[in-house]
């Protein structure tokens, strides 16, 4: 998910009452549900996908991350707050590492809700899990924990927040139920392909369907009550030139290839060589383009 959702998440939970549990409380949780997000120092270096949503979101980091920030918020306690207000009370460490723990698994638990997909077992295994029972930006969660946090922090009242988080809770369980509707009838339909059941933006209430049905992608939607309905567009696979197999062996692009649910190929040559084009169909519909592409030249 978007890093403001996490951040609404964590300011949820301290207004929902966890913020009193000791000094640096709400700092904690809000951090914290951000804080396996500190693989995106690899994103400047230009390897992201080999690193984004890995070893930081592992069940290794869980167990590791809740110690190290509880001793950064206490070195922060110790350092800067308790010497600029030297009466205040220590922050506890215990409760630090509690609240630390507590964010810090909001964070890939939401994650591995959307189509981009979570790597659960890492740095062990590297294996992309995918819910997609929520779209990486739901408007809905926005507004539902902004006006909780909001609502909870003016009335000084945890109830809204508290009201706010079982919305979360409930709403995540029943977009599951419709993507779990979708797979259903897709495999139906179907039977014995690849697909993705995914939320579209704003309308989470339908997925869009994407089936690999062998050189080429179909793409459809699905919504409880309409059932499966499949368009008549399709994006070809492209994966029969000799030229892509060379290219998806080249050390550059291995994180994409890992990562690429979807994978299909665009092969352009001249007289310079040749270029293989990869691109993700989740993301890039049936024109073929976006973001979630990668290039190898070859000579």
């Amino acid at each position: 998910m978007d890093n403001l959702t996490h951040t609404l998440v964590g300011a949820a939970l301290a207004e929902a009452g966890l913020k009193r549990r000791t000094a640096l409380a709400s700092a904690t949780l809000m951090i914290g549900a951000n804080f396996p997000d500190i693989d995106v120092v690899a994103v400047p270096l230009g390897d992201s996908l080999t690193w984004r949503r890995g070893p930081t979101h592992g069940f290794l980091a869980l167990a590791i991350l809740p110690f190290v920030l509880a001793w950064l918020m206490q070195l922060y306690d110790r350092r800067v707050r308790l010497r600029r207000t030297p009466d205040a009370a220590p922050a506890d460490f215990r409760q630090l590492l509690i609240l630390s723990a507590i964010s810090i698994f909001t964070h890939p638990t939401l994650d591995f809700m959307n189509t981009y997909g979570m790597r659960w077992l890492m740095p062990f295994v590297d294996k992309w899990f995918y819910a997609d029972g929520l779209f990486i930006i739901d408007l809905w969660l926005w507004i539902a924990l902004l006006v909780g946090v909001v609502w909870a922090r003016r009335a000084k009242w945890p109830r809204p927040a508290r009201v706010a988080l079982a919305f979360l809770v409930t709403y995540i369980v029943v977009n599951l139920g419709i993507t779990e509707l979708g797979r259903r009838e897709v495999g139906r339909q179907y039977p014995g392909t690849r697909y993705m059941v995914g939320p579209p933006p704003v309308r989470s209430w339908g997925r869009e369907v994407v089936v690999d049905d062998g050189r080429v992608y179909r793409f459809g939607t699905y919504a409880p009550g309409r059932g499966l309905q499949m368009g008549v567009n399709s994006l070809a696979k492209g994966d029969d030139d000799p030229a892509v197999a060379v290219a998806r062996r080249d050390p550059a692009v291995q994180g994409f290839v890992r990562w690429a649910r979807l994978p299909f190929y665009r092969v352009h040559r001249d007289s310079t060589g040749t270029v293989v084009r990869m691109g993700d169909a989740r993301y890039t519909g049936v024109a073929g383009l976006g973001w979630a592409s990668a290039q190898v030249r070859l000579p």
